[in-house]
């Protein structure tokens, strides 16, 4: 790929910096920002500012519901008030879109600017009409939604640490190592800044959000359930519509399983190979916790109403995608005796990755295989290869051949 397909559009953030001044005078803000602090927690920062306990949920309303960004918006609070704390150091300090990567395909990847740390950035993924990953899971029917906006449906692929520590061998993320774990105000805003980007409306817009962007969501657990908890109890979005991935952290997956249904996310997991040899090679968090331990911690999980696991899958070319492998994965998932289907993902390359691309008659005799076998099966679509923007490729690159 050559630098001139990945299409670039830089982002001015000048109208959200005004409160941000302090800082860049080398006067640090006395307080944590606002954005990622649920209402209880708003209205616990009120008091301590000497007002009532409701004036909390007026910044609910206006932080998570009109997405106000800046505290000297919010009309809901008094001139004079808004004044006052902005001086003592208050900030709303949502995540922001600093670069955005256009695909041909529709894709975007956006590079968001962490709560003013100017080079701390992660990477989200916005794809209209989805990857064809809901396949399956009840998400994906919804009649009264359509017609919205000019995309019927989109899927937003969400970041919860920078870097990753699992360091999957087919991954590019990998490559940065592990960088530091995203609060949840980060997590969640980056749903609330591409939400922004394009004019979604909760309750009306059907938007799936995945988390299976950079960073493994189980080694920041609580971040990572108190941003699904900010996004369902004060954004308005249901768990239903959300799917976490694990690369199989079996201590996570137990404390999963204990969460509210009305909290709680569907599960992916990460398996990518048919047995513990080939899978310890790619993927070495197997060699502590290997597939029959994965496979008890997913049995404690207490599923909906017509609720599956998924169960992804990455075809790497000789390694994963032969039919050997075919018939010993459709053994392994029938032996799960769990509700599930598969996500056939095949592999998206990386520079510097030694893996190899499967062929298409390959993949798609891998997915007949399952189906054949009578394994519930859907072939994940690549989005946004072009510019980085596919599973597995996710590394805050700005240039292709970088």
């Amino acid at each position: 790929m050559n630098k001139h397909l990945i299409h670039l559009v830089r982002i001015d953030n000048s109208a959200q910096k005004s409160e941000s001044q302090a800082s860049a005078q080398g006067q640090e803000p006395s307080d944590p920002p606002l954005f990622g602090l649920d209402a209880e927690a708003l209205a616990a920062r009120m008091v301590s500012a000497g007002e009532p306990a409701w004036r909390g949920r007026q910044l609910v309303d206006a932080i998570y519901y009109q997405r106000i960004a800046e505290l000297s918006e919010i009309s809901t609070l008094p001139k004079s008030l808004r004044l006052r704390l902005i001086a003592e150091g208050w900030q709303v300090a949502r995540p922001v879109i600093t670069q955005v990567f256009q695909s041909i395909d529709g894709t975007e990847r956006y590079l968001i600017q962490c709560q003013g740390r100017e080079a701390d950035t992660v990477e989200t993924v916005w794809m209209p009409e989805g990857d064809n990953g809901e396949s399956g899971d009840d998400s994906d029917s919804d009649p009264a939604d359509e017609g919205a906006k000019h995309w019927r449906r989109a899927t937003i692929c969400v970041s919860s640490q920078v870097g990753c520590a699992v360091n999957c061998q087919f991954c590019l993320t990998a490559r940065l190592g592990f960088r530091r774990n995203l609060s949840a105000g980060e997590i969640a805003g980056q749903v609330l800044a591409v939400f922004e980007r394009h004019g979604v409306e909760v309750g009306r817009d059907r938007v799936n959000l995945v988390f299976m962007g950079m960073g493994e969501p189980f080694l920041n657990y609580d971040n990572f359930m108190a941003a699904v908890r900010l996004l369902v109890r004060d954004v308005g979005l249901s768990p239903q519509r959300m799917t976490v991935s694990t690369s199989g952290i079996v201590p996570g997956i137990v404390r999963f399983a204990r969460e509210p249904a009305e909290f709680r996310p569907r599960l992916a997991i990460s398996l990518n190979a048919p047995n513990d040899a080939i899978r310890g090679e790619i993927m070495p968090i197997n060699r502590k916790w290997p597939i029959k331990s994965l496979v008890d911690a997913v049995r404690q999980v207490q599923l909906r109403p017509r609720e599956r696991i998924t169960f992804e899958y990455v075809l790497l070319g000789g390694v994963t995608d032969r039919p050997e492998d075919a018939r010993e994965l459709s053994r392994l998932v029938r032996r799960t005796g769990l509700p599930i289907k598969v996500n056939l993902i095949a592999w998206n390359p990386g520079l510097g990755i030694p893996c190899t691309m499967p062929q298409p008659e390959a993949v798609e005799a891998f997915r007949s295989a399952l189906v054949d076998a009578g394994i519930p099966t859907s072939l994940r679509q690549p989005r946004g290869r072009d510019i980085y923007a596919a599973c597995g490729q996710l590394k805050r690159t700005v240039e292709a051949d970088s």
